[in-house]
């Protein structure tokens, strides 16, 4: 066998060497592909998120299983870096896989996962600032955003739902800043990555603000089809109904509206039936059907009255601009009035709580003042017009209003022209050019604003874009480049034929010798598993015996019916040891149940001798311990036999099942019977007939198996350091590996 083994090595290594000098003499390519791996040295634990960098050309990093793969020459450095080992330089010196192990250092090792953690928490971070600068800043907020995307990488299984939160933060973004189509795609990308239904409804909301009304109406529409909570319904209904007003389908409209507004008043969702209302009466004015307009009108304007004095304020603006329309000037001033009053108080509430209380254009003092005016210059009224005008112009002129103090200005001098003042028409049209000029330079600088704050969320825009190409480019370049060194391989078979001709002779001579071992291995496996099948062929023979002596004995006392009785619980434990019996091993969890009815059948019998104790850790998981079937019962039959039953008073018999290690336990079984040496006296003063073979065979059993698995088994019997009469069986028994 020596001699063939040295045979063995040496074909083993003469390819290797005349592979080598042929791999000397060919032409080595300009870039190849070169794998690795970096683990723990002491562990062998693969280490992942490593940077693994090839100076000048570019860097990748470790997957879960510590590998990698990067482009580079002979004579390239790579430099491996990171958090848990300090800074590794290998130069390239051939093709061959390179598998860098790290030195233990207890200073600077590190969770491998450190890396992963601040990432998570950059991430985070990032994220959290960019919703808190939502509304203060948009090319700040999108610039974290930007800076959470930097931090997900492709190996990470949470990168799609991350994806998605990001481009879903990102579009909210977008909307808040009135850019509807950058928000839509921003959404499609979120969807892309991880689907959402309230992700898909911010989508069609931002389709309808970009006037795509039929994208709106298909996106809602599908969102109509799919499992949705009655507040989605109601959104995804008035959705429809303001898709259908868009295309100016007005009965649609109409039909949807009033689906919302049946799941809204169901639901008690006041604010949306308010606003459904409102948005009933509007469709139904565009129809012409301004008495059903009226009612859906007027019940706005009454569920707004038990809001908050905002919601009231707005309501009664909107069916003033409804009367206006209809020329119903009368309700709109007496609306615009009680408007008025609510907004001045508004306002007042908006002072106290500083610049920062959020602020709607349309709910001024300014600008119902100037429709007050107007509608009273409709009528022709120009007398009470005039005041209003007054103070609307007064009012914007404090709040930088140069939109309604022009307008305001403007009707001011046609109202005088037509009562015929036309000194103070002309000084007011005087203004009103003063006002458009100044207006006119505001508007320029507002348009020069909104260039550049288009221009830099474009950039910003830009920016995830080509994160997001960089990251499938780099995946195509590693592909590119392995396919390329796959031809190259391909190119140099030909001059490796006779090495692998050399090998196919080495791996015929391997397989010859593991074919001899495993020959020689299942020989003696087969004469140990026959070993195993005597030995448990004579435990079974031997239990049923000594149990039948139990049974005799019942019957000797004339007590038939305890008899009976522990017959009927020996029939139970009879068949849960046949059951058992062709198997080399069952679970902890079976032995235990089998050992607790066999300590139940001799306590049965032995009642005035012992009582006992059957304790199991609860930190042991039974089902994942496997263990020879009736390995325990001799152990617990010697102890009630020979130990408990010739007590004179009661004795305790206790059974203990104690996790050791995370791969082992430990088996106690305890009695405090007369103990060993008074145990072999007895027994010789008495001549028993039969010597026991339970405990000789239980000795063959456990050291054939540790000799098949390893060491499974280890027993100690000893006697109780504390009381000499006791015995001590004390058994590891270990996890399958």
């Amino acid at each position: 066998m020596k001699k063939i083994g040295l045979i063995i090595v040496f074909l083993w290594f003469l390819p290797v060497l005349v592979l080598g000098q042929e791999n000397a003499r060919m032409k080595r390519p300009e870039s190849m592909s070169i794998k690795g791996s970096v683990k723990e040295k002491s562990t062998r634990k693969a280490i992942r998120d490593v940077d693994v960098t090839v100076l000048g050309k570019g860097t990748v990093t470790t997957d879960v299983f510590g590998d990698f793969r990067i482009e580079a020459r002979v004579g390239d450095e790579l430099v491996i870096t990171h958090d848990s080992f300090n800074t590794i330089r290998y130069t390239i010196k051939d093709g061959q896989r390179i598998d860098i192990e790290v030195q233990d250092n207890p200073q600077e090792a590190k969770s491998p996962s450190i890396s992963k953690q601040k990432r998570e928490s950059r991430y985070q971070e990032n994220l959290r600032a960019a919703k808190n600068s939502l509304k203060k800043d948009a090319a700040t907020s999108i610039e974290y955003i930007t800076n959470a995307l930097e931090t997900i990488r492709d190996d990470d299984p949470s990168s799609d739902d991350k994806k998605a939160e990001l481009f879903e933060s990102l579009a909210d973004i977008y909307e808040y800043w009135k850019q509807p189509d950058l928000a839509e795609s921003n959404y499609l990308l979120s969807l892309k990555n991880k689907y959402n239904t309230d992700v898909k409804i911010k989508l069609a909301n931002a389709q309808l603000e970009g006037k795509n009304y039929q994208a709106a109406l298909n996106t809602f529409d599908e969102l109509r089809r799919s499992r949705l909570s009655n507040t989605q319904k109601a959104i995804v209904y008035e959705g429809l109904g303001d898709s259908y007003k868009g295309l100016q389908n007005y009965p649609d409209a109409i039909t949807n509206y009033n689906k919302a507004l049946s799941i809204s008043q169901r639901k008690k969702l006041d604010g949306k039936v308010i606003l459904l209302n409102s948005k009933l009466a509007e469709v139904l004015q565009q129809e012409g059907n301004i008495r059903d307009a009226e009612e859906y009108l007027d019940n706005s304007v009454q569920l707004a009255q038990q809001k908050d004095k905002k919601t009231s304020a707005r309501q009664r603006s909107v069916a003033a601009d409804f009367y206006n329309k209809s020329n119903s000037y009368g309700k709109e001033i007496q609306l615009r009035k009680e408007a008025l009053e609510d907004i001045e108080e508004i306002e007042e509430n908006n002072e106290n709580e500083g610049p920062q209380a959020e602020k709607d254009n349309s709910l001024t003092t300014q600008v119902q003042n100037y429709k007050i005016a107007s509608a009273f210059a409709a009528q022709e009224a120009y007398d009470e017009a005039i005041p209003y005008l007054e103070e609307s112009i007064k009012e914007a002129e404090s709040k930088n209003d140069l939109i309604v103090q022009k307008d305001a200005t403007r009707k001011l001098g046609e109202v005088y022209r037509e009562k015929g003042e036309l000194e103070k028409a002309s000084d007011a049209f005087k203004e009103y050019e003063v006002i458009i000029d100044k207006l006119y330079i505001q508007k320029d600088q507002e348009i020069s604003q909104a260039t550049r704050f288009s221009r830099e969320l474009a950039q910003r825009a830009n920016r995830i874009t080509t994160l997001e190409k960089d990251r499938e480019l780099n995946e195509a370049r590693y592909e590119l480049a392995f396919a390329s060194q796959e031809i190259a391989n391909q190119q140099s078979i030909r001059q490796q034929i006779v090495i692998y001709f050399l090998i196919g002779l080495m791996i015929l001579l391997l397989l010859a010798g593991y074919l001899m071992y495993r020959n020689m291995k299942q020989q003696r496996y087969a004469n140990n598993i026959l070993a195993l099948k005597s030995l448990r062929s004579q435990m079974n023979p031997h239990f049923i015996f000594n149990a039948l002596n139990s049974v005799n004995t019942f019957i000797a006392t004339s007590d038939e019916r305890t008899a009976n009785r522990y017959l009927t619980d020996f029939s139970l434990l009879m068949r849960a040891v046949l059951e058992n019996s062709e198997e080399d091993f069952i679970p902890l969890e079976k032995e235990i149940e089998l050992l607790r009815l066999y300590v139940q059948l001799e306590h049965f019998r032995f009642q005035d001798k012992f009582e006992y104790t059957v304790e199991v850790d609860p930190e042991i998981d039974i089902n994942e311990y496997m263990i020879p079937p009736m390995l325990l019962q001799p152990y617990v039959e010697n102890a009630v036999w020979h130990g408990l039953r010739y007590k004179t008073e009661k004795g305790l018999l206790s059974i203990r099942f104690q996790k050791e290690t995370s791969e082992s336990i430990e088996i106690t079984i305890t009695d405090d019977g007369i103990g060993r040496k008074k145990s072999k006296e007895l027994k010789t003063q008495n001549q028993k007939l039969q010597k026991s073979r339970g405990m000789g065979n239980i000795k063959k059993r456990i050291a054939i198996l540790n000799k098949m698995y390893k060491d499974k088994v280890d027993v100690f019997i000893s006697d109780l350091e504390d009381n000499s009469e006791g015995t001590q069986v004390k058994l590891i028994l270990k996890k399958d590996k």
